[in-house]
Order: structure tokens, then C-alpha cells, then sequence
């Protein structure tokens, strides 16, 4: 993984009307990386993909596409980038050998046996038109489109939105193998935490039109923890942690912190009164939970 950022957001905001949907949103996207774009539903993720693909305007600030900036250079920077929307989307009445042959013409660097096989291998039949294919069916149509461009910079919004566990798997296991042929980039944004949790070096988490987090996974779950600890009739602070979610509990305390390091675990362990203090390692989802789950609807 290169230094070389393949897609730069710098200082963006997205507003309709009134609403502010992203604000002073800054990231790269490293070349040969797979980033995690998390959030939950109306944060951004999508307004923010539409930004990078040079499909939406910003109101401030903008992004740069292979250095380029992605709304005035849309038409040369498409050829090298392949996208799997989220509602899988192309005229209902042609199959998928047609779809790929209409597109074929469009990049520089297309593969058809590759696409080809990828469908056999989905059990995509060749002579159904799109609209009468299943949901996992659809997917794996988008997939191949867009992997048979021979991507520089692979775009998934939400790709398993909709699938059984199956095709997810299926889908993930597909996109494993290649990222790891190719070197190719990839933005993905998903709610299938467990999922993307293998493949992802990069995580970003947006709440409330900002950007709460930026950094690599390894990095990201080695400063957070849950840590627990038994009642004590002392005066009790979590100090020098700094919880994000803290709660009393009948058997004693819980906090999720995000500032974990195994200094801090001696100053507070020497400094509390209790002697049963518990510190667990937490996953990707229960990461993302403590920064965005509080933030807030279901819309």
C-alpha cells in the first residue's frame, strides 16, 4: 500500500435546503487500501460517494480524483473507476451479456472473459433480463461490470444491503480475492460490519455531518476497550480514561474507552479501589456502536 492518495476530500460540506448533511469532512483514500466509510443511515455516506464520483456539486470544499478535481474531471476520471450502487440499477429489459457488451466500449481496459466467468460462477443466467433477476443475482451483475473495468479505484455503497448471508459471503469472498490480484483500491460503504472487518486497513466514521474517526483499523481497536470493574464504596473516577459510554451496573461499573493505552490501564488500576478490573478488546461493531449508535435516528 502506497503513500499516493488515489481519492483526497478536503473540507467538504453538503447541505439541501436548510439541512447540513456533511460538514468540514477531510480524508484520504491510499492507493492498494480498502476504506471503511461508516455511518449510520443519513449521515452522508451516500452524498459523500455521489461527491467523490464527481456525480454532486459541493457546497464548500471538494474532492480530488487521481489528483484531479472529481466534478470537473468526471468524463477522463470514470474510465478508471468501477461502482456497485447501492440499489442495483440498469435497463430491466437487457440481460447481462447485453449490459456488458453496452459497456464494454466505455473503458480503456475492459475484460470480458473475466466478467463472464464471474457471472457462471454467481449462476447468473446469461438470457434473463435484468429486471426479472434476484437481488443477489442483480449484485453479482453489478459486481462484474464494474470489477470488468479493471478498476484503479473499485466504489461499493452498501453492497450487501438486501443479501442473505450467502451471497454476502459470496460477495465478500470474491472482492477478497481481487483486491489481493489486483492491488486494487477500494471505498466501501456498509452497514455489514463483520463483513468488512477482515479486508478494511482504513476506517472513517461519520455522526452528525462529522467525522468522529480516521484512522487504520489496527490503530482505531487497539485505543479502544471495554473495561469493568467491581463496586467500591470509595469515590470512584475513571480518570485517566476518558469514557464514551460509562454505566453502574449491579455487579459494579462498565465504560467503553476510546483513549486505551497500557499505561493507563496502571495508573488506573493502582489509583482504583477495586481489585476485579476487567478490560476486554471490542470489535469493529462495537466500535462503531459507542461513536455513532447514540447519534441520531433510524432515518
Amino acid at each position: 500500500m502506497s503513500g499516493e492518495a488515489v481519492l483526497s476530500v478536503e473540507d467538504l460540506a453538503v447541505r439541501y435546503g436548510p439541512q447540513t448533511v456533511l460538514e468540514g469532512v477531510s480524508f484520504q483514500v491510499p492507493r492498494g487500501s480498502v476504506f471503511a466509510l461508516l455511518g449510520r443511515n443519513g449521515s452522508g455516506k451516500s452524498s459523500l460517494v455521489r461527491c467523490a464520483l464527481g456525480l454532486q456539486k459541493p457546497a464548500r470544499g471538494g474532492v480530488r480524483l487521481f489528483g484531479e478535481d472529481a466534478w470537473a474531471a468526471r468524463r477522463r476520471a470514470m474510465g478508471r473507476v468501477g461502482v456497485v450502487p447501492e440499489q442495483p440499477d440498469a435497463p430491466p429489459e437487457l440481460t447481462a451479456g447485453e449490459l456488458l457488451a453496452f459497456c464494454a466500449p466505455f473503458y480503456p481496459a475492459w475484460n470480458d472473459t473475466s466478467a463472464r466467468d464471474r457471472l457462471e460462477r454467481y449462476s447468473v443466467p446469461p438470457r434473463v433480463p435484468f429486471g426479472r433477476l434476484s437481488k443477489g443475482q442483480k449484485g453479482a451483475v453489478m459486481l462484474a461490470l464494474a470489477l470488468a473495468a479493471s478498476p484503479e479505484l473499485l466504489v461499493l455503497d452498501d453492497p450487501t444491503l438486501g443479501l442473505d448471508a450467502v451471497a454476502r459471503r459470496a460477495l465478500y469472498d470474491e472482492l477478497i480475492g481481487e483486491l489481493a490480484d489486483r492491488g486494487t483500491t477500494a471505498l466501501v460503504t456498509t452497514h455489514d460490519l463483520d463483513g468488512i472487518e477482515p479486508i478494511a486497513d482504513r476506517v472513517a466514521v461519520l455522526r452528525g455531518a462529522h467525522l468522529v474517526a480516521n484512522e487504520t483499523l489496527d490503530a482505531l481497536k487497539a485505543r479502544f476497550r471495554r473495561i469493568r470493574c467491581g463496586p467500591s464504596a470509595a469515590p470512584f473516577s475513571w480518570e485517566p480514561f476518558e469514557p464514551i459510554t460509562a454505566a453502574e451496573k449491579d455487579w459494579g461499573r462498565e465504560a467503553v474507552v476510546g483513549n486505551f493505552t497500557e499505561e493507563r490501564l496502571g495508573a488506573f488500576r493502582a489509583r482504583t479501589v477495586s481489585d476485579n478490573v476487567e478490560v476486554v478488546a471490542l470489535s469493529l461493531e462495537e466500535i462503531f456502536l459507542s461513536l455513532a449508535g447514540t447519534a441520531g435516528g433510524l432515518s
